[in-house]
C-alpha cells in the first residue's frame, strides 16, 4: 500500500510547482480555485503533455477518469433569472434571443480529469478549440479509457479527435442531424422519427412541436390558502 504522508494542500501545492517548472516554456496556464488544479494546455501541446503528465515520476496521472466537451457560446449571459425572480413570485425566461458567437476561437473546450494513484492527486486539463468543425488530437494513444468518451464528446458537441480509430455517434441515432448540446441547436431538435406501419419501418419528418418557452416550477408559500387555514381552525374551536 502507498502511504501519502503529506496533506492535500500540500500535495497540491507540490503539483502545481511542478506544473509550472515542467511546463512553463509550453504555452500552459494553471488555474489554481476552489481547491482543484486546472492546467489549460494549447491544442497543439496537448499529446506532448499528456505523455509527461502519465509518465513522468513528479507527476504520475495513470488514470483518466472522464473527459467531456464544452460548448462556451452565450458564457456569461443568463437565459433563466430563477433565483432573483423566484424571490418575486415569478420565474420565466426573460431572454431568449442570446448572443450567441459562432466563430469564437474558445467557443469549445475539452476537458479532462486526470488521477495519479501513485501521488493521491487530481488535475484537470482543459483545452480550446474553436470554428465549425473543432478538433483535438485523440487521447486514446496515453489513454485508453479515452475511447468511448471522446465518442460522446464528438456526438454532442461536434468535436472531431484527430486519430481516433472508431469516431461514430455513440447516444444518439446514426442519421441523427447535427450536435444536441451545442448552445445553438435547436430545442425542439430539427426532426422527428416514428414506425410508419404501412411502410413498416422507421421515418423521418420535420419536427411537429410548436417552439415554446418553458418556465420553470417554482415551489413558494402562496397566500390564497393561509385565509382558508385561519378560517378552519377559527371554525373548529
Amino acid at each position: 500500500m502507498v502511504k501519502h504522508s503529506l496533506t492535500r494542500n500540500a500535495r497540491l501545492d507540490a503539483l502545481a510547482a511542478a506544473i509550472r517548472e515542467r511546463f512553463a516554456e509550453q504555452g500552459c496556464e494553471l488555474v489554481d480555485e476552489h481547491g482543484e488544479l486546472t492546467l489549460i494546455v494549447p491544442v497543439n501541446q496537448l499529446l506532448d503533455v499528456c505523455w509527461i503528465l502519465r509518465d513522468h515520476a513528479d507527476f504520475r496521472f495513470e488514470q483518466l477518469i472522464d473527459l467531456c466537451g464544452v460548448d462556451y457560446a452565450a458564457y456569461g449571459q443568463s437565459e433563466w433569472e430563477t433565483e432573483e425572480a423566484s424571490f418575486t413570485g415569478f420565474g420565466r425566461g426573460v431572454d431568449r434571443d442570446l448572443d450567441v458567437v459562432t466563430d469564437d476561437p474558445k467557443r469549445f473546450a475539452v476537458a479532462v480529469h486526470l488521477l495519479s494513484l501513485a501521488h493521491n492527486r487530481r488535475l484537470r486539463l482543459r483545452v480550446y478549440v474553436g470554428g465549425n468543425q473543432p478538433m483535438v488530437d485523440s487521447l486514446i494513444p496515453v489513454w485508453a479509457a479515452a475511447n468511448w468518451f471522446e465518442r460522446e464528446a464528438f456526438d454532442l458537441y461536434g468535436i472531431l479527435f484527430r486519430g481516433h480509430p472508431d469516431l461514430r455517434r455513440i447516444l444518439t441515432d446514426y442519421g441523427f442531424v447535427g450536435h444536441p448540446f451545442r448552445k445553438d441547436f435547436p430545442v425542439s431538435g430539427q426532426v422527428e422519427m416514428r414506425y410508419d406501419p404501412e411502410q413498416k419501418r422507421v421515418v423521418y419528418e420535420p419536427v411537429s412541436i410548436e417552439p415554446r418557452v418553458l418556465v420553470p416550477r417554482v415551489i413558494r408559500q402562496d397566500s390564497r390558502y393561509v385565509g382558508d387555514g385561519v378560517k378552519k381552525e377559527a371554525g373548529d374551536a
